[in-house]
């Protein structure tokens, strides 16, 4: 298996014994990743997955809230602004579409 991934110019990093913490951070983009974007995706050819993998990253990044982050995304930086109930209804929000409607993009227009 080593051999196969040395071949496509991965490099293999193995983690430490008994250090279950050390891996947990990919472990949980991983299933997130597969969750959100490869179970919903037919993936046609390594180009088109390449492709997928790098808007999924965009979006994770850039838009997708995190609960850890009170619900920002790590590129993103927290709002300041209280928005109490009776306002929600004057926001007008804007739906972009992200791989073909797989991911979902909202926004606040000004």
């Amino acid at each position: 298996m080593e051999e196969i991934l040395t071949d496509a110019g991965i490099q293999t990093v193995l983690t430490g014994i008994r250090m279950p913490r050390m891996n947990s951070i990919m472990e949980r983009w991983i299933q997130t990743c597969r969750r959100e974007l490869l179970d919903r995706t037919l993936i046609w050819n390594q180009r088109h997955l390449l492709y997928a993998l790098r808007e999924f990253e965009t979006f994770y990044n850039e838009h997708r809230p995190h609960r850890a982050l009170q619900h920002a995304a790590p590129l993103r930086p927290l709002s300041d602004s209280d928005i109490d109930a009776a306002s929600i209804t004057l926001f007008d929000v804007r739906r972009r579409d992200r791989l073909g409607g797989v991911l979902k993009e909202y926004r606040h227009v000004a």
